[in-house]
This record gives structure tokens, sequence and C-alpha cells, in this order.
């Protein structure tokens, strides 16, 4: 039994009594397909690993068929994962199919999940098939997904926008084929959550052997309703909602993980339902997800963003004070966030910064954490107390940075109101190391046309951000960068006390991102 503060109210909340909900992470499938958040395999196995620890039910890990890349990275994960299950996102066709079985066949828990549009308006312009022709290649998909494994999901793609009825007669058919769970996607993010959730009840009361499945929703936030829709579909019968941390996705993002879970733990007689996540692990995730992405978490975002537990205005700090219900509704330290920290030191030995590093939740190995100390006590000789921020912009840089075709081992620049802006920039490139020059309007701007000189690269700089990590002079700066090279986006994100360094190394890593991509183009088939 666990009592819960529910506005003036003290509640007694039995989670016994409570229907789990499957929470279905696709921070690497659907997340990944952000413009410019591709991840590499070693990355993706790294989010998948603390996925894991937050207790997740499910993640798909990805599009087999979709790239070489993508394949490789589903198998990495389905290798490493053992207690979630690990989904491979499939076409309704038998190439697809077959992939995403070969990709996760030796994990713990595998599941196929293949779709196939069902509206009107996708059928007529996109795969110009007749409902009856949708139909049958649905259910011939189930069927051939289940030759491999009795875990396999349906999803309806633009399942909002299908006809009522006729999702009602794909889901009971798939069913009968053998799919233990259908999916209803909010595609394009069309839904208002009233009539999300009595399409959810219709399709509860219509589909006659839906009790034999799991029904599960993907909403898209095109609207900025994803997650009242998630919600309302839950309320209404559904129990697998699909998310993404920090709610990053195509166009306007996916339902957010953090705050569908973080609702239902807030507001517990909402529905009778409960969850398997571990909510102090959520602040971590969703830093080392903004860290791999390079997509930054907007200040007022709910739940992890920097101001969800601001208080500025003098009456709000006055109540927080006094009693932080009055303009709190759920504690810092339930999602992972306290003012207890452990200040870190240039006197910390090794052994204080792998447990603290463990604390936030990274997971180094020797090498790793042998690099990371040694940047660690170069950079607690610049500043009096490297904070938790410190340490995840180091283990970004030194550890979680994708293969590096490019490096910076050197950088001087001079610049001032009287001189010409110049760079001098020591690389070392696939190992060879290259020295040059360049001149700008200003340092950074020199920097990069040194840079882009000795790289050869043809990218264009689309956007540029400056921000600090911490409080104090002697912050650490980040700067993000997205560039873009013929249709290929990648992000770049770089750390260093030195505003000009951390810039330099922001494009580095975004020209290192490119080159990956180049090799591993990012998914360009339809989804979910």
């Amino acid at each position: 039994m666990k009592t819960e503060l529910h506005f003036n109210k003290t509640i007694a909340i039995d989670k016994s009594m409570k229907e789990k909900i499957f929470i279905f992470d696709t921070t690497l499938r659907d997340g990944e397909q952000s413009p410019g958040a591709s991840m590499n395999p070693a990355e993706k196995v790294r989010i998948a690993t603390q996925l894991e620890k937050l207790g997740v039910d499910g993640i798909e890990a990805g599009f087999p068929a979709a790239s070489e890349g993508d394949f490789e990275a589903v198998t990495q994960v389905a290798q490493k994962i053992k207690n979630a299950e690990v989904v491979a996102l499939a076409r309704a066709t038998v190439n697809d199919i077959d992939r995403a079985w070969k990709a996760i066949s030796h994990a713990a828990k595998p599941r196929i999940h293949t779709f196939l549009a069902t509206s009107d308006i996708h059928m007529k312009y996109k795969l110009n098939m007749t409902r009856e022709e949708v139909l049958q290649s649905a259910v011939d998909a189930v069927k051939y997904a289940r030759k491999y494994t009795k875990n396999i999901e349906f999803s309806a793609e633009d399942g909002s926008r299908s006809d009522p009825d006729f999702l009602c007669n794909v889901f009971e058919a798939v069913i009968d084929a053998g799919a233990a769970t259908v999916n209803l996607p909010d595609t394009v993010g069309y839904a208002i959550p009233e009539e999300f959730g009595n399409l959810v009840s219709y399709i509860m009361a219509h589909t006659s052997n839906i009790g034999k499945a799991v029904l599960s929703v993907h909403c898209h936030n095109d609207l900025g309703l994803a997650t009242a829709n998630t919600l309302a579909a839950i309320k209404a019968g559904a129990r697998q909602a699909e998310v993404t941390i920090n709610g990053i996705g195509e166009r306007a993002g996916n339902t957010s993980l953090e705050e569908v879970v973080m609702s239902i733990n807030t507001r517990p007689t909402y529905a009778a339902v409960t969850t398997g996540i571990q909510t102090p692990r959520i602040y971590s995730i969703s830093r080392l997800v903004s860290m791999i992405t390079g997509i930054m978490v907007q200040p007022n975002k709910a739940i992890v963003g920097a101001n969800a537990f601001a208080h500025e205005a003098g009456i709000h700090q006055d109540g927080v004070l006094k009693n932080p219900m009055t303009y709190e509704i759920m504690r810092p330290e339930t999602i992972g966030l306290t003012t207890n920290r452990m200040v870190m030191g240039k006197h910390s030995g090794k052994h204080a910064l792998l447990s603290h590093l463990k604390n936030m939740g990274f997971d180094l190995s020797d090498e790793e954490l042998r690099i990371v100390f040694k940047k660690f006590k170069a950079l607690a000789d610049k500043k009096k107390y490297v904070l938790d921020e410190d340490l995840e912009a180091l283990v970004n840089q030194e550890v979680l940075r994708t293969a590096d075709n490019f490096a910076l081992t050197y950088l001087q620049v001079t610049s001032g109101t009287t001189v010409l802006p110049m760079a001098t920039v020591k690389m070392l490139i696939n190992g060879t190391e290259v020295v040059g020059t360049g001149s700008g309007n200003g340092p950074i701007d020199a920097a990069y046309n040194a840079i882009a000189r000795l790289t050869g690269t043809q990218s264009h700089l689309m956007r540029f951000t400056i921000s600090a990590i911490t409080g104090g002079t002697d912050a650490q700066g980040e700067v993000t960068v997205r560039l873009k090279e013929k249709n290929i986006i990648a992000l770049g994100r770089g750390t260093d006390p030195d505003i000009i360094t951390a810039s330099a190394y922001a494009y580095i890593n975004g020209l290192n991102r490119l080159e990956y991509l180049k090799q591993n183009p990012p998914a360009t088939v339809d989804a979910l």
C-alpha cells in the first residue's frame, strides 16, 4: 500500500489492484527519425542499456530493412538486452520480416512489429490498394511473421484517420492470424483527446476478439496533444503506450515517456493503471539521449526541462519554501533530480569518480574510465568544482561520440578590434596529422574555415547555438551545430571552458556524424 498526496487529500493507493501498462519505447527507432538524430550501433546499445534499467517493457531498436547500419544496431541491441523485449520494425513484406527476424533472433525476448496503412487517403494515394487487398496483406504478413515467433505486433498506420469499422475488421483479422498486439497510431498527430479516446472505446467494443490481444497506441505531437491522446486512450482501455525519451521523433515528435509515466504517477486516480518505470532514472536518461542525439531539451519542457522545477516569482518561492506541494505537484527527487549532489574536485580519486558516474547512470569500461578521469583532472584544474553537468559533457565528448574520422589536436586563434581573425588548426584525418589556417569575420568563423579547408567538407552550417552548461564565469560552454550536405542532416555537439574550442569540437563532431551517415544513410522508408 502506497500513500500519495492528491491536491489537499491523502489517498491510499494499492498498486497491486492496478493494471500494468506496457511501456514500449521507440526512441531508437521513431526517435531516431528526428532530422540529424541518427545514432551509431554503440550509441544505440548504450541508450538501450539505460532504457532497460529504467524499466521499459519493450525497446524498438530500429528498422533492420532500412539500412545495414540499422540492421547492425538492432542486432547488437538484441544481443545485449536481457529483460526487456527487443522489437524490430518491418513493413508488411516477406523481405522486411525476414530481415527483422534475422536481427532480433538472438534476443532473449524478441518481437516483430509489422505495419500497413489503413486510412483511405493512404490506401488510395500511397499504397494504391483496395481495402480488401490491405486486409489480406496485413493477415499474410502476420501469418508469415508467426513462423518465427508468437510475439507479433501489427500497426494500422494512420489509424486515427481510418474508418473505424474497417479498422476493427483489420484488427480482428490480424488477431485471428496470430497478432498478440494491435497498435492504433495517430501517425500525423491529427487526433483530439476526446475523439481518440472514443475511437479506442469503439475498437474495444466492436473487435470481437480484442480480448486475445493488447491494444496499443502510438501518438505524434503535431498539435501538441500526443501525451493527452495517449492518456485518453489508456483511460479508454489501451494497455500499451508507445513513447520516446524527451518526446523526440519525426516532425513535432512522439509521445513523451516521462510525461505519460509521471502523469500516471502524479494522478493515481485518473486511471487504475501503473507502470514498471523506475522514475528516479528519468532525468539521467533524458540527458543521455539529449547528449547522444544532439537535440537539446527546451527549458520549459515538462518534467525534464531546466525550468520544470525552477521558481522565480517571489510568491512561488515563498510557497515552495513553506511547503513544496504549494507549487510543485511532484518532487524533483522522483525523476532523479536532487540538491544533495556530491561535488567532485581535483582531489577526487578515480574510484570516487567511477562511483559517482554509476550513480548518474553511466557504466564505463576500464579504458573509458581512464580517458574520462584524465579529462576530469584537467577540467578540475580549471574549475573549482566539477558538477554533474560537467561530467555528463565529459562522458559525451570522450566516450559517447561517434567513430572519428576527424579529431582536433591543436587550435590557436588570434582576434581583436584591430586585427584580422586568424586560426591555426592541427587535426588528425583518418590517422594522418594535417595543419592549416583560416581567416574569417570572427575567431569561430576563422576556425571553421580552417577546419572546412582541411576536411574538404561540402556541408552547410544551418544552425549554431551556444549555451552554458552551469552557472558562473568558469562554466563550460556547450555548442550545438546542425550541418547539411545534400539531403543528409547531422547534429554536432562540443563542450569546453573555452567557447571557441567548444565550437571547434562541435563542428568536428558534426562532420564525423556526416561521414557516418554517408556510409550508413538514415531510413527513408515510410514508418508509423
